[in-house]
C-alpha cells in the first residue's frame, strides 16, 4: 500500500485560460498539453517535477458552487493500486471513479486521491494517464524556471478531526507522523500534524482550529470552503529571494511580514546577519532545525473566495516546516483578514 509520489494536483476553476495564464506568466510554469472531455476541459502545466492540471467545465460546477476554486484531486502513485485502494476503504475512505477511470478514494471534504501505479519514472515528468492529451502550442511566459518540486500540501480540517485524519493516512497509505504543533494567538489557536509517506516524497501538513477557542482564520477558511480542503501548496525553490522578486514583479501578491520580525531574526540567526537585510527587503521568513535552516514566504490567494494560496520554500538542510514561523504566518493571515473587513 506504499505511496511513492504525487503525480499531479488538479485545480478546478471557472476560467481555465485565465488560471493557466497565471501559472505561466506569474509563476513560470510551462503549458504542456490540453485535454477536452465530455463535460470538462483541462490544461496540464509543469515546472520541475510539479504537475498542475487546471480544469473547468460542467463537470466541475458542483465543486465550484460548494467550495470555490481549489484543489479537487491529489493523485498518488502507489506500489500496488488495488492494495492501496482496499487499505484506504478499510480506513474509512469511500471508493469513487475518477475521470481517468482510475481507482480513486475520498480524502477529506470533496477532495479525492486518484491512485496510479508507480512505474519507477517520476510521474511529474509524464502525461497523466486516462485523458486524450494533445500537445500545447507552447508557453507564453519567458520566466526563469524557479520551482523544482512540490514540497508539501497543507490541508485545513475541521476542529477535533485532526488526529483521525492523521490516523487515516497512517492506516490507508503507510504514512508516518513527523511532528505536531499547537499555536495560540490571542484568543485563537490551531493544531497541526505533519504526515509523510515512507518514500519521503509525499508530505501533508494537516491543520485545524481549536474548537475550544475563538473563531479565527481557519474557521474562516472552513466557512468559505464549506468544509475541509487544501489550504495551500508549497513549491520548493533553489533560491527564494530572486524567485520572490521575480514572482512579485509578475503579479503574485505575498503576505506582508512585520518589520519587527527581522529585528528578532537578527538575534535568532547571528550567522545570517549579512542576509537578513535581503530577507527583510523580500519579506521572506526564516527558521532552523537540527539539520539546517529554511526560508519561506506565503502568497495571498488569487481566488475570489480566498480558498487556496501558495508557498515558496527554500531548504538549506532543514527537514522541518518552519514551526517558529507558523505563528508568523498565522498572524500575517490574521492581519489580512482583519484589514479586509
Amino acid at each position: 500500500m506504499a505511496v511513492q509520489d504525487i503525480a499531479f494536483v488538479e485545480l478546478y476553476t471557472r476560467d481555465k485560460l485565465a488560471m493557466a495564464e497565471y501559472f505561466e506568466s506569474a509563476m513560470g510554469f510551462t503549458r504542456v498539453a490540453d485535454s477536452v472531455e465530455v463535460d470538462r476541459s483541462s490544461v496540464l502545466l509543469r515546472q520541475g517535477t510539479t504537475q498542475v492540471v487546471v480544469t473547468s467545465g460542467p463537470g466541475t460546477w458542483r465543486f465550484l458552487e460548494d467550495h470555490g476554486e481549489g484543489i479537487a484531486d491529489i493523485a498518488l502513485t502507489c506500489d500496488d493500486v488495488a492494495v492501496s485502494r482496499d487499505s484506504a476503504i478499510a480506513a474509512g475512505a469511500k471508493p469513487v471513479v475518477s475521470l481517468r477511470q482510475s481507482p480513486a478514494v475520498t480524502a477529506f471534504g470533496d477532495v479525492m486521491h486518484t491512485l496510479l501505479p508507480h512505474t519507477g519514472e517520476h510521474p511529474g515528468t509524464v502525461l497523466p494517464a486516462g485523458r486524450r492529451w494533445a500537445p500545447s502550442p507552447g508557453t507564453s511566459a519567458g520566466a526563469e524556471r524557479r520551482i523544482q518540486a512540490l514540497d508539501h500540501i497543507a490541508v485545513c480540517l475541521e476542529g477535533g478531526t485532526l488526529a483521525a485524519h492523521a490516523d487515516f493516512y497512517e492506516e490507508a497509505f503507510g504514512f508516518s507522523r513527523l511532528s505536531a504543533e499547537y499555536v495560540a494567538v490571542g484568543g485563537q489557536a490551531m493544531d497541526s500534524i505533519v504526515v509523510r509517506s515512507a518514500s519521503d516524497r509525499v508530505t501533508f501538513t494537516l491543520v485545524a482550529p481549536d474548537p475550544g477557542k475563538e473563531p479565527g482564520q481557519l474557521d474562516g477558511f472552513l466557512a468559505r470552503n464549506a468544509g475541509p480542503g487544501v489550504q495551500h501548496i508549497a513549491f520548493l525553490v533553489e533560491e527564494i529571494i530572486p524567485a520572490v522578486h521575480e514572482f512579485r514583479g509578475r503579479g503574485v501578491e505575498f503576505l506582508s511580514t512585520p518589520d519587527g520580525y527581522y529585528d528578532l531574526l537578527d538575534q535568532r540567526f547571528a550567522d545570517l546577519r549579512m542576509e537578513i537585510e535581503q530577507l527583510r527587503e523580500a519579506q521572506v521568513l526564516a527558521d532552523r532545525d537540527e539539520w539546517g535552516h529554511l526560508l519561506q514566504l506565503f502568497s495571498r490567494s488569487p481566488f475570489e473566495r480566498n480558498t487556496l494560496f501558495f508557498e515558496l520554500i527554500q531548504r538549506n538542510g532543514s527537514r522541518g516546516f518552519g514551526s517558529a514561523n507558523i505563528r508568523a504566518l498565522y498572524e500575517a493571515v490574521e492581519r489580512d483578514r482583519l484589514a479586509a473587513r
